[in-house]
């Protein structure tokens, strides 16, 4: 509990006048685990597309409602990191299609910049080019390696942390979604480059 939790110096009569006290949900504890496991995470992924913080909150809060909701068939699925990530998305398209605009990370100055450097890695010397559309038209796992790696900075380690994944997995999802992306925007093959992927 932080500080701010509880207040010793005033009475419960003196605060919320009228206002019923609320008791605080019965969570299992291997979904707290999950939730403080992930949060920063599903925050970070949601503000990247949504591009406000408030709304990543927003969002966030009914994922992991929807996720509780549906804990024990979650855990008996298997695979919770895949299926947890599937909500997750689900939930930032939702309000990306009531909001009926396009992901942050095409229009915001920092996330802008970044996709500079991904441009730059992928030789490209013009424009974007469609660069954001070929982002979003990647198969989840490439998209999300993409993001993550390249947009938010993550490691290897942490993005395979989060999605379930061994790290060579992650690093697979990356390199087949740069050749993706390059044959999408038309750009030519790397040659002379080594294959293996740095931080394994």
């Amino acid at each position: 509990m932080g500080n701010g939790d509880v207040s010793t110096d005033v009475s419960p009569q003196d605060s919320g006048h009228n206002q019923p006290v609320q008791t605080p949900l019965d969570l299992p504890l291997d979904f707290e685990a999950f939730y403080l496991g992930h949060q920063e995470f599903f925050h970070d992924f949601a503000e990247i597309h949504l591009g406000h913080r408030r709304t990543a909150e927003q969002v966030v809060h009914q994922v992991f409602l929807e996720i509780l909701t549906g804990w024990e068939e979650l855990l008996q699925q298997g695979d919770l990191e895949q299926q947890t990530l599937a909500v997750l998305h689900r939930g930032v398209t939702r309000r990306l299609e009531a909001d009926g605009r396009p992901p942050a990370f095409t229009i915001n100055g920092p996330i802008a910049h970044n996709l500079q450097a991904v441009r730059s890695q992928l030789e490209l010397n013009s424009s974007a080019g469609g660069l954001y559309e070929a982002i979003l038209e990647l198969p989840t796992r490439q998209f999300t390696v993409i993001v993550l790696r390249h947009l938010l900075g993550y490691p290897t380690k942490r993005i395979a942390r989060y999605m379930g994944l061994d790290p060579r997995t992650v690093d697979y999802h990356g390199r087949k979604g740069k050749e993706r992306l390059r044959i999408r925007l038309n750009l030519p093959a790397q040659s002379g480059k080594p294959k293996k992927e740095a931080g394994q």
